[in-house]
């Protein structure tokens, strides 16, 4: 059995624009606050330490009416302006035929990533779409992609396993669960130094083998 674990924001979809969106009506609504450019609001999030509340509403934690108001306006905005990156559903298909197992671990919860995969056409092609809020934790806790690994009988050993993710958590979760890591270069995430990287998805057909 081979399986590939895929990150989703800045691996699969571009969600850049619309989680941006989001966050600044929160800021606006709930503090009053000036909008921020998407650009900055990415590289916030993909920063290897951070206080998101902070950086995004000033709070020093998360508050309850801001979380609230994000998560009902990003249900609406998650599928205003997502889209699949170029390559990513041809790369799918043919892992899916090649008899690939196929999954997602993703830091955002299951609900918003089931609708957004769904709304791009790309959410058939997963036997689990697995989010902090159905696994415990997030990454780089390698919880997502233990649950995934155990649910499709993974064995470590006799099974060769992926993930592939634009954010060192992504990496640094795949070690931890005993899997290769696959860093992809076109993503949210600033390029690092790993051993394997790829440019355009179709590059993981070469990595991918029997």
């Amino acid at each position: 059995m081979r399986i590939v674990i895929f990150d989703m924001d800045g691996t699969l979809v571009d969600t850049g624009e619309d989680i941006a969106i989001s966050v600044n009506h929160v800021r606006a609504v709930n503090h009053g606050l000036p909008p921020v450019p998407t650009e900055r609001i990415v590289e916030w999030i993909n920063l290897p330490v951070r206080n998101l509340p902070q950086l995004f509403y000033e709070t020093p934690a998360y508050e309850d009416r801001d979380r609230k108001l994000f998560e009902s306006h990003y249900h609406r905005q998650c599928i205003q302006n997502v889209r699949a990156y170029d390559g990513i559903e041809a790369t799918l298909a043919a892992l899916r035929e090649r008899n690939v197992n196929l999954a997602v671990a993703t830091n955002a919860p299951s609900t918003f990533a089931r609708r957004i995969l769904a709304h791009v056409g790309l959410a058939d092609y997963f036997t689990m779409i697995e989010g902090p809020d159905t696994a415990g934790a997030s990454k780089p806790d390698p919880a997502m992609l233990v649950k995934i690994l155990s649910q499709t009988g993974f064995r470590h050993g006799k099974h060769r396993g992926w993930m592939v993710g634009d954010n060192a958590k992504d990496l640094e979760a795949a070690r931890a669960a005993g899997i290769n890591a696959v860093f992809c270069t076109w993503g949210f995430g600033d390029c690092i130094s790993e051993k394997t990287y790829i440019e355009r998805p179709e590059i993981l057909l070469d990595i991918i083998q029997y």
